[in-house]
Formats: C-alpha cells, sequence, structure tokens
C-alpha cells in the first residue's frame, strides 16, 4: 500500500503546533511526516492502522506516532460528528537540551518507544484530554507548560500499548546501549533460524538471567517476547506487501511450524492471518 508525505504546518520556532478538527471525515490517505504526532479522536467509530497495527476503535482513541510512521484512521461513519485535537512537535525535540536533563529521562524512553506507535486507554486518555481542551495556541508559555504536562502523564503512564512491531518501522538503534543494538541487529539479520537466548546472553557476555532482566528494562520487553514480535512483523510486512502464501511467509519469518505461527499471530491480532490481509487490503481499497 502506497503512503504520501505530509507537510505539517510547523514552523522552525514552534515548540508545537495544535490542531482541531471537527466533523473530521478521516478521507486523507496512508501517510507519514518528520513530526511527532499525539492525536486524541473523539465520537469516533472505526480503525485505525499504524505500521503494521491494524485495530477496530470506538469512542475515544489517544495515540502517540513517532517520525515517519505510517498512519491513517478510516470511520465507518458516513455523517460524521468525530473531533479530531492533534498537537504536532519537531522530530530534534527528542535530542534538545531539556531532554537532556535526568528530569527527562521517562520522556526520552516515550519518543524512542513512540517511533512504534503507542495508544493509551483509561484514566490517561481522560486526564489528556481534559489538558488539551486548555490549549487554544501555542503562543504562550503556559501552553508550553501544559503541552511537558501531557508529555509527563504519557510518559508515567500504566495505561499504554505498543502498537506496530519493531520489524515494520525503521527504528533507529543510535541512542540505544551498543550491547542492546548488538541484539537486535543480530535478530534482524538471524530471525530466520532458531535463535536461542543463551547464545545471545553469551554473545554480549553476560549470565542467561543477568541478559533477561536488562534486555527487559531496556526495551519493555521480555527477549521472547520481542523475537516473536520481530517476526510477527515480519509477516504482517509480507501479508500486506506481498501475494505469497501464507505456509510460505509463516517459514519466511522464522517459524518452525504453520500451528504456532497460527496460534502466536491469532493471539497478538485476534484474528487469522487470512482474515488480516483481508481486512487490510479491504481498509486500503486493494
Amino acid at each position: 500500500m502506497k503512503s504520501i508525505k505530509e507537510i505539517t504546518p510547523i514552523k522552525s520556532d514552534d515548540p508545537f503546533v495544535i490542531l482541531k478538527h471537527d466533523n473530521a471525515l478521516f478521507d486523507y490517505p496512508l501517510h507519514f511526516h518528520n513530526e511527532y504526532e499525539l492525536n486524541l479522536i473523539e465520537n469516533f467509530k472505526g480503525k485505525r492502522t499504524v505500521g503494521d497495527s491494524v485495530e477496530l476503535c470506538e469512542g475515544v482513541d489517544l495515540t502517540l506516532l513517532g517520525p515517519e510512521l505510517k498512519h491513517f484512521w478510516t470511520s465507518d461513519a458516513i455523517i460524521s460528528n468525530a473531533r479530531v485535537t492533534t498537537i504536532q512537535f519537531q522530530e530534534h525535540f527528542l535530542y534538545s537540551k531539556i531532554m537532556s536533563y535526568s528530569v527527562s529521562k521517562e520522556v526520552k524512553k516515550l519518543l524512542e518507544l513512540s517511533k512504534r506507535g503507542i495508544t493509551f486507554s483509561n484514566p490517561t486518555k481522560q486526564r489528556v484530554l481534559d489538558l488539551l481542551n486548555t490549549i487554544e495556541h501555542n503562543k504562550d508559555f503556559k501552553s508550553f507548560l501544559t503541552f511537558l504536562e501531557i508529555l509527563h502523564i504519557l510518559s508515567t503512564s500504566e495505561d499504554k500499548k505498543i502498537l506496530s512491531s519493531s520489524a515494520s518501522v525503521d527504528y533507529s538503534q543510535q541512542r540505544e546501549s551498543r550491547r542492546i543494538s548488538l541484539v537486535m541487529s543480530y535478530i534482524k539479520e538471524h530471525y530466520q533460524k532458531n535463535i536461542r537466548m543463551p547464545k545471545i546472553a553469551e554473545m554480549v557476555n553476560m549470565s542467561e538471567s543477568a541478559f533477561s532482566h536488562y534486555f527487559k528494562k531496556r526495551t519493555n520487553q521480555s527477549f521472547t517476547s520481542y523475537l516473536l514480535d520481530y517476526r510477527l512483523g515480519v509477516v504482517t510486512k509480507l501479508l500486506t506487501e506481498t501475494n505469497m502464501p501464507i505456509s510460505e511467509i509463516s517459514y519466511a519469518a522464522g517459524f518452525n511450524s504453520l500451528s504456532s505461527f497460527n496460534r502466536a499471530f491469532k493471539k497478538k491480532h485476534n484474528m487469522s492471518p487470512k482474515e488480516f490481509k483481508t481486512n487490510y487490503d479491504k481498509v486500503a481499497g486493494v
């Protein structure tokens, strides 16, 4: 599915830009841009596509999207009363002076994770909705402080869920530790083979238990969960971009049996690979 690059209205000296749109029709195609984007959608029913994630949404939807992450929403309603509030801020915000302070470490983690897209549930959604309603523009310092407060709330939220798999995005490892970068590079090159944690731990000169704790602390995922997520990301990429048979896709992504592949895929997406491809093609207009 082709995507287009959006040119956002944010200026070089803007800390952020806020956009509000009533009766949104969600007729903008799959797109991406260089900026971070926080989207709050009210009175919505339809589907949200972020990277290789396709989910049904209803009511209020709150997402944080990193730079160059492809996304779009499709509404079930012909006449919409949905309201969209969007905050966009520049990619270099992650590397700004304010992010170098120790008090900003959770926000830095949040922005790194947003490269895969993050969705939030309540009570975080309601807290952010209330704060967004107080921001009318980006021209005063109080609005900027509210923007920072929102980022802090999102960074410490226990209601967040990562949307897209690591294989579906061009996730930068520039700020990762040398060990994590080495492990991720190894997975990227060898995901089709039988990868075992003892071998990986040995590769980075750590015991298996120490590596397991270290990896989870740095990535917010266990090693086995990350590896499975990466392989499933390869699967959804092949499902949406090729016409390969599902059985071939399974083995191409590193699954050693079709039954274990189907179980893992259905657990993640709540549908079979065949249903996923059919739904994705329908949403994409293929």
